[in-house]
């Protein structure tokens, strides 16, 4: 009973959403299903040097809402077979539901962020243009038509129901399937996370706290300069900045706070790098105003670090009460909650729990849900 697995275009290089379609597919394989992933065919993208801007985003959008739809009508009649199943990835590809038979199609939503910040909801932290709006509602209404839908945490689901005056009414399947870790995470140890840290720009011998993520207003890397300018001289570490390197007005901000070298970057760190990072923090600072799932939680957690994460849901649904939290707004919540660290027996609670939580995020379970929500027997 193959599975296709509908992924993102290339050039838009959403790497979340790739790891999360190769998981997807690795996980099928090894419980017996043939997968295959399609995805838009760069047409008219190779005339422009990015997809995201300017007209090079509207040469992508052909190659993605005009072009690969056809494409799919033809390549999904060519096998019109019965047991064939379709699976979309990623939620913001709902409009394909219109070209795959509804029935045998299920989507993955990891978030309905862009969407409520298309509607105006202040605290989604995703302000959109006006084709943005035009753009998120078409996703909202091909969801809410959508028969089979996977929400990667309790809260994202319920932000959705809030959108979905039909959620009551219909028997459509709309199921929690929590994410699972998309490669392997652990405690590094010392003289590894070393050797490998001394090529990063990180002086080992002063602590840090990490950071990982983009620069979007909503991660909330700022709080992270505040929190430790209220510190003051009882923490004289660093802080790093894991991802997307610090942008020209966080390392104003912090110069102004005369913080300006204590900010390291280490930017699209290979996977070994992320792993010793988590490991050798002092603490990982995680205060999005708000997320759909919150990945480098349970990263943090599985690699021994405890966590300081925001208050907000799903980051307390996906820490398991496994983590500290505190106001994002409030900076000196985070400091106060990191000071408790210095405590060896509360650090050393949060640690442990933070791993035992982390192993709820198991593949295999996922992988039996998402069979389970196709109707597959695993």
């Amino acid at each position: 009973m193959p599975i296709i697995l509908i992924g993102n275009y290339m050039p838009d290089r959403q790497e979340s959403m790739e790891r999360f379609t190769q998981m997807l597919s690795n996980g099928f394989k090894k419980s017996g299903i043939k997968t295959e992933i399609w995805r838009p065919t760069v047409l008219f993208g190779k005339f422009s040097k990015s997809t995201t801007t300017g007209l090079g985003k509207w040469l992508g959008y052909i190659d993605k809402w005009i072009v690969f739809p056809i494409q799919l009508r033809i390549r999904s009649k060519k096998r019109a077979a019965s047991n064939l199943r379709f699976h979309i990835c990623d939620h913001s590809n709902a409009p394909y539901l219109n070209h795959l038979p509804a029935n045998r199609t299920c989507i993955t939503c990891h978030d309905v962020l862009a969407i409520r910040g298309a509607l105006g909801y202040a605290d989604a932290y995703c302000p959109a243009s006006g084709p943005g709006k035009l753009l998120q509602k078409w996703i909202l209404k091909n969801l809410r038509q959508a028969n089979k839908i996977a929400f990667v945490s309790k809260t994202t689901l319920k932000q959705f129901q809030e959108l979905d005056s039909d959620s009551s009414t219909t028997n459509k399947r709309r199921k929690v399937i929590y994410n699972a870790f998309n490669d392997k995470f652990f405690p590094s140890e010392g003289k590894i996370s070393e050797k490998i840290l001394n090529k990063t720009g990180l002086k080992l011998h002063i602590p840090f706290l990490l950071h990982v993520g983009s620069d979007l207003p909503r991660k909330n890397r700022r709080l992270l300069i505040d929190m430790v300018y209220s510190l003051g001289a009882r923490w004289k570490g660093s802080i790093c900045f894991a991802g997307q390197p610090a942008d020209e007005y966080l390392l104003a901000h912090a110069k102004s706070l005369g913080l300006g070298e204590r900010i390291v970057s280490v930017a699209r760190p290979e996977h070994d790098t992320l792993v010793a990072l988590y490991s050798r923090c002092d603490a990982f600072i995680f205060p999005s105003f708000s997320e759909g799932f919150g990945w480098p939680v349970i990263e943090a957690q599985a690699c021994g670090a405890p966590v300081i994460a925001s208050n907000i849901e799903p980051m307390p649904e996906v820490s398991g009460a496994a983590a500290l939290h505190a106001d994002p707004a409030i900076p000196e919540d985070f400091a106060d909650a990191f000071l408790s660290l210095k405590d060896s027996f509360t650090r050393n609670e949060i640690i442990k729990k933070g791993i035992q939580n982390s192993n709820r995020f198991d593949s295999r379970s996922m992988i039996k849900a998402y069979l389970n929500l196709h109707g597959i027997q695993s």
